[in-house]
Order: C-alpha cells, then sequence, then structure tokens
C-alpha cells in the first residue's frame, strides 16, 4: 500500500480521476451511450425546408433552457429533416454542445431535431439520463481542454466517445439527480415567481400612470382629461421635467471613490473629479445608454457620461424614476454614431404630475412589488450557488447519497 492509498478515506480508491468510492467505476462515454450522433442543418435558402412542425435546436436554445428543453426559436419541415444531415432525436436525449459553446447540456421533453454543432446522446440502461446532463455540465471545463484547436474551439463525436466520466452505481446515479432536481424545480418555480413578478409591475406601472392610486372597480369613475401625455386623471398636471429639476452634467470618473458608486453609461460600477452627490437623485445616461435611468437613494459617483437631476420642487422621486423607466428617451435621434442626449431633451421631457401624496402612494405600490422581486432574486442566487456547492460535492464524492430515502428528497424552502 502506498502513501497515498492511507491517506484515502475508507471506501476510497485512487483513480485516474481522483479518488472515487470503491463502488464507482470510470468509464469511456461512448460505453454508457446507446447512441450517438450529431446533427446538421437544411439549406437556409430552400424555404420548403423552413417553418415545419419539427422543433430545430441550436445552442442559444439550450443556453436559454434551464435542465429540460421544450422549445425551440426555430422549426424544419420533413423535407428539410429528409435532406440534411438532420435525423429525429427521441425525447429524454441528452443533448451536448461542441462547437464554441462547449459542454453546454440539456435534455429535450419533445421529439427534436438538431444542428451540426449538438450532439445527441441516447444513454444505455446503466446510465440515468439526468445524472448524465449533469455529470457532463459538471465535467464541461475538462471537456473543454480536449477541443480542437481551429478557427474556433470544438470538439468532436470522437473525443466525447472517449471522454471519461466516474460512474456511480445507477441507484446512486438516480439519488444524485434526485438531490439536484429538487434544487433545479426550486430555482426555476423562484424564476417564474420572479417573471410573474416583473409582469405585474408593468401591468401595475400602465394602470396607475393612467388612473392613479385607486382601486380596480372605481377606475371608470376616475375623471381624467387628454393630454400632450395621453389620458391621465383630471387634478393630475403634466410639466416639463425642468420644471421640477435642475439637469446636471456628470464629470470625469473619480480616481478613488471608496465604496461610493459610480455610475456611467455601462451601468454601476466601482471607481476609476467627479461631484459627490448625496441627495437621492435620478441619474440618466447621456451617451452609449442614453436614457436608461438609475436610482440613487444614497450618495453616488454620476460620470462624465451621465446627467443627474437636483430638485427645485418636492416630488416622491421614486414615482418619477418609474414613469422614466416605463417611458426613456433613446437619444436615437442624435445626429451621432452613439446614441447621445442633449440636456435639451431632458429639461423638455414631459412627465405627468400628481399631487404629492399620490405620488407617494404610486411608489409605495411599485416599490412593494420590487422588494417582492429583490427578495426572490436574492433566493434564486442562493439557490444557485447551493446547486453549484451540491453538484462539484456529489459528483466529486464528498458528499454521499447511496442511502438517501428517494421518498424523503426534498427542499425545505
Amino acid at each position: 500500500m502506498t502513501e497515498l492509498d492511507r491517506e484515502l478515506p475508507e471506501g476510497y480508491k485512487m483513480t485516474e480521476l481522483g479518488p472515487l468510492p470503491e463502488e464507482w467505476e470510470v468509464v469511456k462515454l461512448g460505453d454508457v451511450a446507446e447512441k450517438m450522433r450529431a446533427g446538421g442543418t437544411p439549406r437556409r435558402g430552400i424555404d420548403q425546408y423552413w417553418g415545419g412542425d419539427i422543433p430545430f435546436v441550436l445552442i442559444e436554445d439550450m443556453t436559454s433552457c434551464d435542465l429540460y428543453l421544450s422549445k425551440t426559436k426555430e422549426t424544419i419541415t420533413e423535407d428539410g429533416l429528409n435532406n440534411s444531415n438532420a435525423w429525429l432525436v427521441p425525447p429524454n436525449t441528452i443533448l451536448l454542445s461542441m462547437y464554441a459553446t462547449i459542454g453546454e447540456t440539456a435534455i429535450n421533453s419533445i421529439p427534436v431535431a438538431t444542428n451540426q454543432a449538438i450532439l445527441a446522446i441516447i444513454p444505455k440502461d446503466n446510465f440515468n439520463t439526468v445524472f448524465g446532463a449533469y455529470i457532463l455540465k459538471y465535467n464541461a471545463q475538462r471537456l473543454i481542454m480536449q477541443n480542437i484547436q481551429s478557427t474556433q474551439k470544438n470538439v468532436n463525436k470522437g473525443i466525447v466517445e472517449n471522454f471519461k466520466i466516474p460512474l456511480p452505481p445507477l441507484p446512486e446515479q438516480r439519488k444524485i439527480a434526485a438531490v439536484l432536481s429538487t434544487v433545479q424545480e426550486a430555482k426555476e418555480k423562484t424564476e417564474a415567481v420572479i417573471s410573474a413578478a416583473r409582469d405585474l409591475k408593468k401591468s401595475m406601472m400602465s394602470y396607475l400612470f393612467t388612473y392613479g392610486p385607486v382601486p380596480l372597480p372605481e377606475a371608470e369613475r376616475v375623471p381624467r382629461k387628454e393630454t400632450e401625455l395621453g389620458m391621465v386623471p383630471e387634478e393630475w398636471e403634466v410639466v416639463r421635467l425642468g420644471e421640477v429639476a435642475d439637469v446636471n452634467y456628470g464629470k470625469a470618473n473619480p480616481k478613488d471613490n471608496g465604496n461610493i458608486p459610480v455610475v456611467g453609461s455601462g451601468g454601476v460600477y466601482s471607481g476609476t473629479k467627479t461631484p459627490l452627490v448625496d441627495y437621492p437623485t435620478i441619474v440618466i445616461g447621456r451617451k452609449g445608454t442614453a436614457g436608461k435611468a438609475w436610482l440613487f437613494l444614497e450618495p453616488c459617483y454620476p460620470s462624465d457620461t451621465t446627467f443627474y437631476l437636483s430638485w427645485k420642487q418636492e416630488v416622491d422621486i421614486r414615482f418619477l424614476f418609474n414613469y422614466m423607466v416605463i417611458n426613456p428617451l433613446s437619444g436615437e435621434h442624435a445626429k451621432t454614431t452613439l446614441p447621445s442626449l442633449q440636456k435639451p431633451d431632458l429639461e423638455n421631457y414631459l412627465i405627468p404630475l400628481p399631487p404629492l401624496p399620490e405620488q407617494e402612494k404610486i411608489a409605495s405600490i411599485l416599490s412593494a412589488i420590487d422588494e417582492k422581486i429583490e427578495a426572490e432574486e436574492n433566493k434564486k442566487k442562493a439557490l444557485e450557488d447551493l446547486f453549484n456547492t451540491l453538484l462539484h460535492n456529489l459528483m466529486a464524492a464528498k458528499i454521499r447519497v447511496n442511502n438517501l430515502d428517494l421518498d424523503k428528497v426534498e427542499l425545505a424552502m
């Protein structure tokens, strides 16, 4: 027994992939696949090949889904399938990207065809499909290292067939897949809540800026008037932004900003002779991301690619910010190669101005939705971190689930 063997935990062995449980194997991917085949792309210039009933998978479809792929941006016809290297991939197949974005995985829940950059892997009975997708995800960086150096980084079917992976016994594969899927499903549910909350906010913004903060049954009884901005409640004013705020130019980025955020055309970032704005303000992109607005309730440094607002009268800036988000100035009219806003553009920007209590009420309603979105975003980040930690520890056998009761696999949220 070598010194290295004596250092292994009990029940583990040293393999070419590192320490693994004694009952785990190291196998070539080709040995646990019933079939491996890449796809092909029908000729783009032939209309009768495109727009049919067969979903056609591109790598961007895989990167925009979670584990399961159930829809694609493009479809092809039977003619397109039969006159190309594409083939009909059965459901519950592992899809692996081989070109450029190497190592992306998904499982198709519907029959699909794929392009030549995607390898379809139909597992044998001793290779769990979900485990297979996750083990390839975990080993994506190692697969990337085996790429063919060409005009872009690629791997091919031969490389994938000979790629070695750790293979637990099938019951343990299923348990690993179940644990990871539980976290994945919780993340997907959280994403659905975030999406619904964002849709709700859009609807509420449209409603509140049309009728004010009144219950839905009372909306049609709100007296309204026609203005340059369309119909608004009768007691609201429509004013130029320059009437309620001074529009100021930002300055060059500070050399040392401490912990105070700097905001520029690229967004909010850590620092690089800028006025410190120590009152709540709205910063608006002047170049590049012209018209994009950022709300700052704490001190900030607006850079030389932005404007910032100082106030001539009392307004609820959260109300004003939300209106500017849903009705942005784009700067696309500027006669420059880069979208750019001019100071008069902002000064003459028309805004609705309800009485201050109504501004505050509208802002509070929208802030409550924002708080819900932020809480769910934090939950999603925590679930992503948990998933990545579990993926590493389960696939490296640092955590074992071989004695886990599958019926009790659940995640307390």
